[in-house]
């Protein structure tokens, strides 16, 4: 927008011989103006909510949720610059992106209760990359979003695939006493 201005600014200034704002429209104006279009063409939208999240949630949330689960909401719930897909190098590695035309796409997210605890759901559009791929990698997965998570992959409908990263609280029964 600004860069907009004072470019319009600066061709405005040429035609009137106004040397002064003709220097700032098109050394300054110019340049804002393909740096803002750079950036909009590198932009990444957040991933949307598929639904609203329940109080009792967002408690949970609060409560249980751990640092790695709270770092990934933030990432993928705000713009990116500079990157093709949401979470497009965590799935290369996890070895679920065979091709950039077959990766996974994040396409939504909620957050749920899974068993009384937090879960954050990640909703994927998976036609190239099957459940049963998905299941093989869940160890990996669990370990790569761990510690104190548990993963859960179901598909429910197809080419659809729903990533609950569930969080593991630890119980003071579950500790050793001593």
């Amino acid at each position: 927008m600004v860069g907009s201005v004072l470019t319009v600014i600066g061709f405005i200034a040429y035609f009137q011989e106004r040397a002064t704002l003709n220097l700032v429209g098109f050394f300054c104006g110019i340049p804002i103006l393909l740096g803002g279009l750079a950036l909009k063409a590198a932009e990444l939208e957040p991933v949307p909510y598929s639904r609203p999240t329940a109080l009792a949630v967002l408690e949970r949330r609060q409560h249980q949720a751990t640092p790695i689960q709270k770092q990934l909401r933030q990432d993928i719930t705000r713009y990116r610059y500079g990157q093709q897909a949401h979470l497009d190098e965590v799935l290369e590695r996890l070895g679920l992106s065979p091709t950039d035309e077959e990766r996974p796409v994040l396409a939504g997210l909620h957050e749920d209760d899974i068993d009384g605890n937090y879960g954050l759901v990640l909703e994927f559009r998976s036609p190239h990359v099957p459940l049963s791929l998905w299941q093989e990698k869940q160890a990996r997965i669990e370990t790569f979003f761990g510690p104190g998570v548990r993963a859960q992959i179901q598909q429910p409908e197809t080419d659809r695939i729903e990533l609950a990263l569930v969080s593991q609280p630890h119980s003071p029964s579950s500790q050793q006493e001593g």
